[in-house]
């Protein structure tokens, strides 16, 4: 394994534990703290563009760029058509899943932007069912976008 495989693995580590502690938090709170999402973010803009510095490769670099600028613009659209809907703290997430998920490929992008919606929606769709839940109960949706990422990553 190389250098730079071993890095990748580490930062994928790291961005597991994050995304489990955002979890916690999303799901308590209804909150995706800044204190953790932009520092993750400018981290792994700084790790993409070093990589692309000491590889010479700039396909994962652009990849990453065009996949936060994407996925966080759909988010972006996304709160301006609904306040109520998705909050600021999903949209700054989907910057940072949209850069890890394009670093991976359009692939990993695509499968991870739909199974948080997939998942979300079979989640409501069950609270309903079991009477738990209507249609004006606020339901946590940080934490469908990191299970997402994770299958996007899986899949990629």
């Amino acid at each position: 394994m190389t250098v730079h495989a071993v890095i990748i693995v580490i930062v994928q580590i790291a961005l597991l534990g994050i995304g489990t502690w955002l979890i916690v938090i999303d799901a308590r709170t209804h909150r995706l703290p800044n204190r953790i999402v932009l520092p993750t973010l400018a981290a792994l803009l700084a790790l993409v563009i070093l990589e692309a510095l000491l590889t010479a490769r700039t396909g994962p670099l652009i990849g990453a760029l065009l996949g936060m600028l994407i996925l966080g613009g759909f988010y972006a659209a996304l709160r301006l058509v609904s306040r109520d809907g998705m909050g600021g703290g999903d949209v700054k997430l989907a910057a940072v899943i949209g850069l890890v998920l394009g670093r991976h490929g359009w692939q990993a992008l695509a499968v991870g932007a739909a199974s948080a919606f997939v998942l979300g929606a079979l989640y409501a769709l069950i609270l309903m069912a079991l009477r738990r839940a209507d249609r004006s109960t606020r339901i946590a949706f940080g934490p469908w976008m990191i299970v997402g990422a994770v299958l996007g990553v899986a899949a990629a």
